[in-house]
């Protein structure tokens, strides 16, 4: 059992190094900290239409989410755990409409993992914490946040019945568990599509960092069917977003195409009993 939890160990370290290489070979540093603040309204660059997708996403998670939840604790300010932070943009979003967040992440890198949120300390009227630790040890107390948001990182747990209920723990009565950006399949046979591509497919898009990247049992999709299946007494629903038109014909595209069906984000949001 030791040597099994050491080995695993050693594979999430060798995941997260080869993932900070290769977000940053992919463009995914902002280094000037004007364009770290306008995320994830990011109008230009070669990830601009990326964050076009992911703030449509944001846009409805407030709206619907956030929003709603500051109607029902009026007396005070919200407090969002965003798990799955990366440079914490989230946050800053959070705190600057008069909240309270907290960044975890596990990687603490300064590509777009934890350091790079050091720069959004001058730009906020409270400081946000950021906390490297894993989804299913948050070291937080029971009932201390009003809504823990998975930001774009649920498919990367490695147990996903372990990681829903360690986010109900900390989430106060009446709270919420809300889902962006994670990839969603229709069914588990189109899920499985994808990790076979991607499996196939890796060494051509990962090159000598495809057995690290590659290497760890995680989730790497969502259905309907799973989420409902991993804790008992969590009713999940899907707030559907609209999404641009390029994102929206995706489907079409890949019939005419013969290939299989893509993924879809929408927002995914449970109330805590």
């Amino acid at each position: 059992m030791g040597n099994e939890v050491s080995n695993l160990s050693a594979r999430i370290r060798r995941f997260r190094t080869a993932y900070g290489v290769q977000r940053a070979s992919e463009g995914r540093a902002i280094e000037k900290v004007d364009e770290l603040l306008t995320l994830p309204y990011l109008a230009a660059g070669p990830l601009a239409k990326q964050w076009a997708v992911r703030a449509r996403t944001f846009d409805r998670f407030v709206r619907t989410i956030l929003d709603e939840r500051a109607k029902e604790v009026a007396s005070r300010p919200v407090t969002v755990l965003d798990l799955g932070a990366g440079s914490g943009w989230l946050c800053y979003r959070v705190v600057r409409a008069g909240h309270r967040a907290i960044a975890m992440d596990f990687r603490t890198d300064a590509v777009d993992g934890l350091a790079a949120g050091k720069a959004y300390h001058a730009h906020v009227p409270r400081r946000f914490s950021r906390v490297a630790a894993s989804f299913d040890g948050i070291p937080l107390g029971a009932a201390s946040v009003d809504i823990a948001v998975f930001n774009a990182s649920l498919h990367y747990t490695l147990d996903l019945v372990a990681v829903i209920r360690e986010s109900c723990r900390v989430v106060t009565s009446g709270g919420r568990i809300a889902i962006l950006d994670s990839p969603f399949y229709a069914n588990a046979s189109a899920g499985e599509a994808m990790i076979e591509e991607k499996r196939r497919t890796g060494a051509m898009t990962f090159g000598d960092r495809a057995n690290d990247l590659l290497g760890l049992p995680f989730l790497e999709y969502l259905t309907q069917e799973r989420l409902d299946n991993a804790v008992v007494g969590l009713t999940w629903h899907r707030h559907r977003v609209r999404y641009p038109l390029w994102y929206e014909l995706r489907p079409l595209v890949a019939r005419l195409k013969r290939r299989r069906p893509p993924s879809r984000f929408d927002l995914w949001e449970a109330r805590v009993p």
